[in-house]
C-alpha cells in the first residue's frame, strides 16, 4: 500500500529541493525525519512537514479502510520535485535598461510505502541494477590511442 502527500507552489527552485529529497529517498521514515531535522537547507523544514503529512495520511487511511499498517516498516518510496509556474520579474539595469529573471516554483510529491517482511520491494530493484552494471563494463570500446600508435609504426 502506498501513501502520498503533495506540496504545491512552494517558493523554492526544484533543483534546490531535489538536493534535500535525495537525502531521504529509500530511507525509513524515522531516518528521513532525523536527516531533515539536521539538514541546514531552507527547504528541509517544508519537506519535513510534507513527510509528516504523508505519515498522517497513512494513519488515517489505515483507520478508514481497516488496513493493518506498521509505521515502523514505512519508507520513502519516491520523492519528486517538479517545476511549477515561473514568475517573471524585472531588475533595473544601468542606463535605463532592465534585466529579466525568473523566480522558480516547485511542486513536491512524496510517496511512502510499506516494506515487506522479507524486504522484497527494495532488494529486487537493487539486484537488477547490479546485474546490469557488469554487462556494460564488458562492452567497452578499444582505446583510441592504441589505434593511432599502430598507424605511426606502420608508416615508419
Amino acid at each position: 500500500m502506498e501513501f502520498r502527500a503533495e506540496m504545491r507552489y512552494l517558493r523554492v527552485s526544484p533543483q534546490k529541493a531535489r538536493l534535500v529529497l535525495e537525502l531521504i529517498k529509500g530511507r525509513r521514515v524515522e531516518e528521513a525525519r532525523n536527516a531533515l531535522a539536521f539538514t541546514k537547507k531552507r527547504v528541509a523544514a517544508p519537506v519535513a512537514k510534507l513527510l509528516q503529512s504523508a505519515l498522517d495520511n497513512a494513519n488515517f487511511l489505515a483507520g478508514e479502510k481497516g488496513i493493518d499498517v506498521e509505521i515502523d516498516n514505512l519508507y520513502v518510496k519516491s520523492a519528486i520535485a517538479n517545476d511549477g509556474p515561473r514568475m517573471k520579474r524585472i531588475r533595473p539595469a544601468p542606463q535605463g535598461r532592465a534585466y529579466r529573471y525568473q523566480r522558480r516554483i516547485a511542486h513536491i510529491t512524496l510517496v511512502l510505502a510499506e516494506r515487506g517482511k522479507s524486504g522484497e520491494s527494495s532488494t529486487s530493484a537493487a539486484s537488477g541494477a547490479s546485474a546490469a552494471a557488469p554487462a556494460k563494463a564488458k562492452r567497452r570500446a578499444p582505446a583510441v590511442k592504441a589505434a593511432g600508435s599502430k598507424k605511426k609504426a606502420a608508416a615508419n
